[in-house]
């Protein structure tokens, strides 16, 4: 056999110790190759280069690997050629950078595609395959867009997700991660799922069973409940909120004595919104116990409203989820006075208040400024209530002197109020605040208002736009606003509008320049409007003539990337 060459002592020479001789260097470490003193750096580094070369050249054959399994079928029809084009040229949209206020007179894509999507979601299109990367991509740059763009996407979507880590949150996204769930009928699948699956599947499971048989969701969730870990206790516990009902107050009980003060917190929510509840009971006997009807400080005709918050948060209030310290500013008592009132059922006030109907409630003066808590407490039950006859009340007429109301704390108060009323109502009562108070308190208690906005309601927008204009303003004083009309109006008023578009003459105090950045504003209005209308015809939604009745519809509109939230300025 022949004498080994110094390239095959470097080749057979393990990558791991060239390393650790190069870093050590070789005057502390003996590199693992023959050479003298001063040649051994030199001898290191050659032999490194060789199995560089060989590990970069050398492949042992190995068995290639499995492909993927192929993606589910969708059975859904693929959304017409016309609108896949229009979803490619919503996808490809990037505005530039916005010059301060100013957003010219071309409409902004990017803002109309999670309509685009809700449309051809409600049609039951199906996303063209090779639009699914850029879909994907728009989604995870816009939170926003995840809900509408992964149900549009489809099983192909997650697919996809499994090949690509930019594209994880899609699984994060989908309950159980995409993993198919047993039917809920399956219980000896369910039972294996709920006893061995990741947390993601878990919890989805237990929606699904949820949503299909509440009370083997609960006995499901009573098998490991003393088990579980006190964050994942607090998610399968706020899991009882679909199809909460009286049976699961002895669930909740159980869980008011839990060590976690969330899990005991969310159990005393749940139960405070079962009117027939023991802990609504109580609640309603300690809320009802602080305020009384004081005739000696009025006529009979006008008597007041008393209260005396209570003097100390005792171990039943705690268990019943008060919480006993209050936040930085706020007084001990009336931090214990709001959430007794906010827990108990509404339906125990007419019987304490002499018989008074909500609206006459309200309408009673308060003593010793208590009003604001106690009307504030109120607000807050009608919202987790969903009591419609109250949020009545504590709205009071939208044409009130007080844009505030008599009976909420804020306007963000008001919105939440307004959520609760039926979509036309809703819409009604915010046309009537918009025509009294105009447009500057009117941001948030439109976002609440359904999609598109009733004729009526597109109606005062527009008027109180105009006034603004003709009051020779700048339009984006209004930019929030204008933006939820360009998403919101109803496209059949783009006609009505375009006498808008045009230049007004200014007034001598009118802000410079005025009218005709107002021009553009309208005249970005109308084109998006168009090319809205468009978008449904596209889609195959058949247009609403003018004074047509919407559609039923709940929706609100999602803000877009710096578009402020309903409640922002």
């Amino acid at each position: 056999m022949t004498g080994t060459t110094p390239l095959d002592e470097a080749a057979a020479t393990p990558w791991e110790e060239l390393v650790t001789a190069a870093l050590l260097g070789t005057d502390r470490r003996t590199p693992p190759v023959h050479a003298p003193g001063k040649d051994a750096p030199t001898a290191l580094l050659d032999a490194a280069a060789v199995q560089t070369l060989r590990r970069r050249a050398g492949l042992r054959p190995a068995p290639a690997a499995a492909p993927p399994e192929p993606a589910a079928d969708d059975p859904r029809p693929c959304v017409p050629p016309t609108a896949r084009r229009r979803l490619a040229t919503l996808l490809t949209d990037h505005p530039g950078a916005g010059s301060g206020g100013r957003r010219g007179a071309v409409p902004d894509l990017m803002e109309l595609l999670p309509q685009w999507l809700a449309l051809a979601n409600e049609r039951g299109f199906a996303a063209p395959p090779e639009l699914l990367p850029a879909l994907l991509n728009a989604a995870r740059g816009r939170t926003d867009l995840r809900p509408q763009a992964l149900a549009f996407a489809g099983p192909r979507a997650l697919w996809l997700a499994r090949l690509n880590p930019d594209w994880k949150f899609a699984l994060r996204s989908t309950p159980g991660g995409g993993v198919a769930l047993p039917a809920p009928e399956e219980t000896a699948q369910v039972q294996q799922l709920w006893e061995e699956g990741l947390f993601a599947e878990r919890v989805a499971l237990l929606a699904s069973v949820r949503a299909h048989d509440p009370a083997a969701a609960r006995a499901l969730l009573a098998t490991t409940w003393g088990t579980e870990r006190a964050e994942d206790r607090l998610m399968f516990l706020d899991s009882l909120r679909t199809r909460l009902c009286d049976a699961d107050e002895p669930f909740l009980e159980q869980a008011l004595a839990d060590r976690s003060r969330n899990v005991r917190a969310t159990a005393a929510e749940l139960l405070s919104a079962l009117p027939s509840s023991a802990l609504a009971a109580r609640m309603a006997d300690r809320a009802t116990s602080c305020v009384a009807i004081d005739h000696a400080n009025g006529t009979k005709s006008t008597p007041t409203l008393t209260v005396e918050a209570p003097h100390e948060c005792d171990t039943g209030m705690e268990r019943d989820g008060v919480v006993p310290k209050p936040p930085a500013g706020r007084g001990e008592r009336s931090w214990w006075l709001g959430q007794l009132v906010e827990a108990a059922p509404l339906a125990c006030w007419p019987q304490r208040l002499g018989g008074r109907a909500p609206a006459e409630i309200v309408a009673l003066p308060v003593a010793d400024d208590w009003r604001s808590e106690l009307h504030a407490a109120w607000c807050r039950a009608a919202v987790r209530q969903r009591d419609a006859t109250w949020s009545r009340a504590l709205l009071g007429a939208p044409a009130s002197p007080d844009a505030a109301g008599p009976g909420a704390a804020s306007l963000a108060e008001r919105a939440k109020l307004l959520a609760t009323l039926p979509a036309e109502e809703r819409a009604g009562w915010v046309a009537g605040f918009i025509a009294a108070h105009g447009l500057s308190e009117a941001f948030q208690l439109l976002g609440v208002c359904a999609v598109p906005w009733s004729e009526p309601l597109g109606r005062s927008v527009v008027d109180a736009l105009n006034i603004a204009r003709d009051a020779g303003s700048y339009p984006w004083s209004f930019s929030g606003v204008m933006g939820l009309a360009e998403r919101c109006l109803d496209p059949a008023e783009a006609v009505r509008l375009d006498v808008l578009t045009a230049i007004p003459d200014e007034p001598e105090d009118a802000s410079p320049g005025a009218g005709g950045y107002w021009s553009e504003a309208f005249q970005r209005l109308v084109s998006t409007l168009r090319l809205r209308a468009a978008m449904r015809a596209e889609l195959g939604v058949e247009p609403r003539t003018p004074g047509q009745a919407n559609p039923p519809s709940t929706s609100a509109p999602e803000p877009g990337p710096g578009q402020a939230k309903p409640g922002a300025p």
